[in-house]
């Protein structure tokens, strides 16, 4: 029995990694930025800039992108990329991130 507690509580604690696909944006422009054009790159890369916050993008879902990740996703703010993460209370920590095919 005891076995079985302790695979539960390792499963219910650990995250899983899930893969997106979108376009990292600014918070504060979110959607508007979807379409990855150059004007819509150029805005992104400002606000973040200014603000350090970030979400990405993906068809009509908005999801926040954790400060700690900004590294990881800075190079990327405004393109389209496939993103690996986990995603906990509504907000992602970046495990890797490259640009979409």
């Amino acid at each position: 029995m005891k076995k079985v507690t302790l695979t539960a509580a390792l499963f219910a604690m650990g995250a899983f990694a899930e893969s997106w696909s979108g376009t990292i944006s600014d918070a504060s422009c979110g959607a508007k930025h979807a379409d990855a054009s150059e004007a819509s790159q150029a805005c992104a890369k400002r606000c973040f800039g200014r603000t350090h916050a970030a979400v990405l993008v993906s068809g009509d879902t908005v999801v926040k992108i954790d400060t700690a990740s900004n590294d990881k996703i800075a190079e990327f703010v405004g393109q389209k990329v496939v993103l690996v993460g986990t995603l906990k209370d509504g907000t992602v920590t970046v495990d890797s991130v490259k640009a979409a095919d």
